[in-house]
């Protein structure tokens, strides 16, 4: 069986990264999906490249899932499948 999974990039006191969070594990939970979060501020050539646009959830080779606001189940779930072919 596949392992899906998915990268999370968010940074501390977010709050559209706070939101996106929860949506994100409902969808994980849904699916069985295998989330890695990273702070961007913990890191300074992630913090270069993202800056603003997170909350940032992104497939293999970087390819941006969504961004931005997050805040719709369904939409979400979509979109990951999608960019996995699940």
């Amino acid at each position: 069986m596949r392992v899906l999974s998915v990268t999370f990039l968010t940074r501390d006191g977010c709050h559209l990264c706070e939101a996106a969070k929860d949506v994100l594990a409902a969808v994980s939970a849904d699916i069985g999906l295998r989330v890695e979060e990273i702070d961007i501020d913990d890191d300074d050539e992630l913090t270069k490249l993202w800056g603003l646009r997170v909350p940032v959830i992104l497939a293999s080779h970087d390819r941006v899932i969504a961004e931005g606001i997050i805040d719709d189940k369904r939409t979400l779930k979509d979109a990951i499948r999608r960019a996995l072919s699940v």
